[in-house]
């Protein structure tokens, strides 16, 4: 079986001048948080995903979940494109949580040809 990572880059702005608007805003960050998402910087996320199957079903969550207000933007592209990434300040998260490391697969063995 073959598995080809993508990442799905997901860039947000949202209202927050009312109480109302702010709760919304947090309801959508914690759902974010929730569902594996790891923050790049303010409102721009990011989360590893399997296969295309994935990144539909996590379109249909993000659908399910969407707050109405704002802006939601959502791209996709594969793991090895988002590796490409150029920083021209601060440096990359090497954390285990932003890498296809932490993936463990059960009852396969996979060649690991990366």
């Amino acid at each position: 079986m073959s598995y080809r990572y993508m990442r799905m880059l997901l860039m947000f702005d949202m209202p927050t001048e009312t109480a109302d608007e702010r709760k919304a805003y947090r309801k959508f960050r914690r759902f974010l948080l929730s569902e594996g998402f790891i923050m790049h910087q303010f409102s721009v996320y990011s989360k590893l995903l399997l296969n295309d199957s994935a990144n539909k079903a996590m379109i249909d969550r993000l659908n399910g979940n969407n707050p109405k207000k704002g802006n939601i933007t959502l791209l996709t592209v594969t793991e090895k494109q988002f590796a490409r990434m150029i920083y021209l300040n601060g440096v990359r998260d090497d954390c285990i949580a932003n890498s296809d490391k932490r993936i463990i697969f059960l009852g396969e063995e996979m060649d690991d040809e990366s």
